[in-house]
């Protein structure tokens, strides 16, 4: 039932209650009551120092920067729990320092996209995805790749896959996708190459 209600794999549910034991929180389990936390367990409060706030704040900027509007937005909802449990001192520096910070980019490094979270979770769970990708001549195609890993250079971000059609890896523009859909189909391929190995045929060193 717990995949049901998060349409998720019982694999993963597994997974996550054996994550939550391993971490200290007493989970019990019960056949009338299923799977549940001991009574009278409570989280600890989470605290920041003014120097973390702050440097959270400056992420925001750059995330605004870099990501697309899938982390975005993602972010955004994390750091507004962050700022849930600060002090009114720490929120009010956090204000002033949230109108005094900018980031300014060129108009052609604006991520007008919203894939990148989905394509963090396939490479995340090994699992193929298929893409409809426009290329430099204008050109549609439907692949079906497995993505090995997201790199940002030459001021783009760029999905590096192993592509089923051409039986090799290819660097997929991301922002040149125009659709992308998460089969929840395993890699058939397994030995694929490290993407720091690959990041050393990139056309351009740093």
């Amino acid at each position: 039932k717990i995949g049901e209600k998060f349409n998720i794999s019982v694999r993963t549910v597994y997974r996550d209650i054996k994550a939550l034991g391993e971490s200290g929180i007493p989970v019990s389990f019960e056949p009338a009551k299923g799977y549940f936390i001991v009574q009278g367990y409570f989280l600890s409060p989470v605290s920041f120092s003014s120097d973390e706030a702050n440097a959270l704040v400056l992420m925001e900027r750059m995330v605004t920067g870099f990501a697309d509007r899938s982390i975005q937005t993602h972010y955004s909802t994390a750091l507004n729990k962050v700022k849930a449990v600060l002090r009114s001192s720490q929120k009010e520096k956090l204000e002033i320092l949230n109108d005094n910070i900018k980031f300014q980019l060129p108009a052609r490094m604006q991520n007008d996209f919203e894939y990148l979270s989905v394509l963090q979770n396939a490479i995340s769970s090994n699992t193929i995805i298929e893409i409809e990708y426009k290329n430099n001549n204008e050109e549609i195609s439907k692949r079906q790749v497995e993505p090995i890993g997201l790199i940002f250079y030459a001021f783009s971000w760029h999905l590096i896959a192993w592509c089923h059609l051409r039986i090799d890896y290819r660097d997929f523009r991301v922002s040149r996708i125009i659709k992308v859909r998460n089969l929840e189909t395993p890699f058939k391929k397994t030995d694929h190459i490290p993407l720091n190995d690959y990041m050393k045929v990139l056309p351009v060193n740093y």
